[in-house]
């Protein structure tokens, strides 16, 4: 008996530790909310390439599908200010087409690791957005040249460069991040 209570004695300040280190955490990747499949490779879309480019990692772009006249477009702006649309054809509507939370991801390699780690966020703010409120009020982010993405309404700035942790502002959560890949600039992107 004693020695149990010994063992337990040693065991205890050990246990504590352990358990003291789990503090919130967050999973790397969200699971649903988007399903994105596109070929560059037959639409040439150079805003869209320039993001998917590993060899000039920094550029972003955000992706969203518009309405004009009738017809439905993806709209590709990178964070260089180029900005391009492309219409949605059959055969992307064939598959579940759903762009993040409210229609609207960002998509590029990052510059701060070598070799570049491909990410796909969200657009939407993940401390002002609420996918579960009535009604739905977006809260995108705008993305700056340097590779940081920011809210207007909270102001937090995010680096797309590092994984979207908060940059400047209130501590909060990163940035929702999709599992990516691409096979390059004019290649398939696929994000989930």
């Amino acid at each position: 008996m004693r020695k149990v209570r010994k063992f337990v004695k040693l065991l205890l300040p050990l246990v504590c530790v352990l358990l003291a280190s789990c503090g919130e955490t967050q999973n790397e990747f969200t699971l649903g909310a988007c399903h994105f499949f596109f070929n560059n490779a037959e639409r040439n879309d150079a805003t869209l390439a320039s993001a998917m480019n590993p060899s000039a990692p920094g550029i972003f772009c955000s992706i969203t599908k518009v309405t004009r006249n009738g017809a439905t477009y993806f709209e590709f702006t990178n964070n260089g200010g180029l900005t391009s649309s492309t219409p949605l054809l059959k055969p992307d509507t064939q598959s579940t087409l759903v762009l993040g939370y409210n229609n609207g991801i960002i998509v590029g390699f990052g510059a701060l690791s070598s070799p570049p780690v491909f990410y796909a966020f969200d657009r939407e703010c993940p401390n002002c957005f609420d996918p579960e409120a009535i009604p739905i009020k977006s809260r995108p982010l705008s993305m700056g040249v340097n590779g940081i993405a920011t809210c207007g309404v909270c102001h937090r700035q995010y680096d797309l460069n590092n994984n979207g942790f908060i940059s400047s502002g209130e501590n909060g959560k990163r940035l929702t991040r999709y599992r990516a890949s691409t096979t390059g600039p004019f290649g398939v992107l696929t994000v989930n």
